[in-house]
């Protein structure tokens, strides 16, 4: 019997410098399968700053595993084919061509095969109905809750196993951030692990398994999501003031 790697994803004391500046310092945090796991935290604490250095865009210092196996030196492509998917915090998508268009980016590294880009189509508008009916419509003409929608939907054309969100709440108004992390939470449906960044606390602690608090670039506090939205100081600092 072959057996699984504890953790999806195991970060062990991971540093992240900006020159003589050490923007994360010694972070280790683990993902499981099926799990969503968040890292909240002030501004400038950064958040951003891990989430590149897992996709490859950053250059760091430390440990990454995926899956069991070392990331030290996978070039992002190999990372994407792998599952390895960022949805970063200005979404970045191409605002002058449609949202079909948009979306068969996600599946660049499945391109010649058409059946499965079409599987992966399908499943994407039945989770997104929206963007189906704006497939035709250029991606720049969207609200920002649509903008969003489809920078999750041109992830999931990919197949990912671990979506790292950075910041999918950003800009939006509260009813469209109900509806941006009740997807969130449905995606493990699809068997996809989850690594948020969220400036929304209690969003994201309410939606999450486990939390890790993020400040000045190292890991202050950790524990089941549960637990922290209860904790006095996740409360004091992050929820308000209040439960």
């Amino acid at each position: 019997m072959i057996q699984l790697p504890q953790y999806l994803l195991d970060v062990c004391r991971l540093s992240v410098s900006y020159g003589k500046v050490e923007a994360v310092r010694d972070v280790s945090l683990h993902v499981d399968r099926g799990q969503i796991v968040t890292i909240i935290g002030p501004n400038g604490a950064g958040k951003t700053t891990l989430l590149s250095a897992l996709m490859g865009t950053l250059p760091s210092h430390g440990e990454v595993f995926y899956d069991g196996a070392a990331l030290a030196g996978t070039e992002i492509e190999d990372r994407v084919e792998r599952g390895l998917c960022l949805v970063p915090e200005k979404r970045e998508l191409f605002a002058d061509m449609p949202v079909a268009d948009n979306l068969l980016l996600g599946a660049y590294t499945r391109r010649h095969d058409a059946a499965h880009v079409r599987r992966s189509f399908e499943l994407v508008y039945d989770r997104f109905p929206r963007l189906k009916e704006r497939r035709g419509q250029l991606a720049g003409t969207l609200s920002g809750g649509e903008r969003q929608m489809l920078a999750l939907g041109r992830a999931l054309m990919g197949e990912p196993r671990l979506l790292m969100l950075d910041e999918p709440s950003l800009g939006l108004a509260p009813l469209i951030v109900r509806e941006i992390f009740q997807i969130i939470s449905s995606l493990r449906e699809l068997g996809v692990s989850i690594l948020l960044v969220e400036q929304n606390a209690r969003a994201a602690l309410e939606t999450a398994d486990y939390g890790y608090v993020l400040e000045t670039g190292e890991i202050s506090l950790e524990g089941k999501a549960s637990d922290l939205i209860h904790d006095a100081r996740v409360t004091a600092t992050y929820l308000g003031g209040h439960d």
